[in-house]
């Protein structure tokens, strides 16, 4: 069984930063897609960043070029770095992988985390 745990969440006033962290532990063989995911409230949730294990990422418009996503392969571990954040981004954050547990290919989601943007 594999187990997402997000982290960083937060209230943050509009232009502000904020780090997301997610780790993923358990049967995992190896991770090929991780990323995140948004919902707000009374929207659908949306595709916010992706990064493969080849390296590529893709981005939503509406964050490119104020969100970074990164991972670290070694510790099972993605990152979303937000910068000028505003208030439409206000949402609830998920992680998501695909992975392999050395039996099965698996799609992984987190539990949320809350990130509001507010003065």
């Amino acid at each position: 069984q594999v187990q997402l745990v997000e982290s960083g969440g937060g209230l943050v006033q509009p232009g502000g930063s904020l780090r997301l962290s997610c780790v993923a532990s358990g049967s995992i063989f190896n991770i090929n897609v991780m990323g995140w995911h948004r919902q707000a409230p009374g929207k659908q949730r949306e595709l916010v960043a992706v990064s493969t294990s080849s390296g590529g990422t893709n981005y939503a418009d509406s964050v490119t070029g104020r969100f970074t996503i990164s991972r670290d392969n070694a510790k099972n571990t993605v990152y979303l770095q937000m910068n000028s954040l505003k208030p439409e981004d206000t949402a609830v954050y998920y992680c998501h992988v695909h992975l392999f547990t050395g039996r099965q290919f698996e799609s992984v989601w987190g539990q949320g985390i809350q990130v509001t943007v507010s003065s």
